[in-house]
């Protein structure tokens, strides 16, 4: 199973506060055991929601705003791409984790949708699309 570990953001991270040399080397170090262990698909940081933009949808109309967003709890600081056998095993590697933030923080893991969960929905046709997408982007 895939999952999103999503490293929540704090008033520090949206402020831009870079992190310290030694939660990065803490990170490098975290980030090495995951790919080493093959469940690393892909992780970054995200820069503060003041430097994004927010796109609303309401039937074909697009209302685009500009950071920064309110409630920063809620907003995404960073993530992880794992591929795991479980949600515990996500589990016990964010146990493993270093603190993301020099402060207080927040992570969570979140299951992706996988084909097979949308059932018949998920045509011959749309199965054959999403795999030549996944083909066309897995060399990137």
């Amino acid at each position: 199973m895939r999952v999103m570990v999503l490293v929540k953001a704090t008033a520090d991270s949206e402020a831009g506060v870079m992190p310290s040399a030694e939660l990065m080397e803490a990170m490098g170090r975290f980030n090495e055991e995951l790919a080493a262990a093959g469940l690393l698909l892909a992780g970054e940081g995200l820069k503060p929601s003041s430097q994004g933009k927010r796109v609303a949808f309401d039937g074909t109309a697009r209302t685009f705003s500009d950071g920064p967003f309110a409630a920063t709890g809620e907003l995404v600081a960073g993530f992880w791409l794992w591929q795991v056998n479980s949600m515990e095993e996500a589990m016990e590697w964010v146990r493993r984790c270093p603190n993301p933030m020099p402060g207080p923080s927040e992570i969570e893991i979140r299951p992706l949708y996988e084909m097979a969960d949308f059932g018949e929905a998920m045509t011959p046709a749309l199965a054959a699309q999403e795999s030549r997408l996944r083909d066309a982007t897995a060399d990137r």
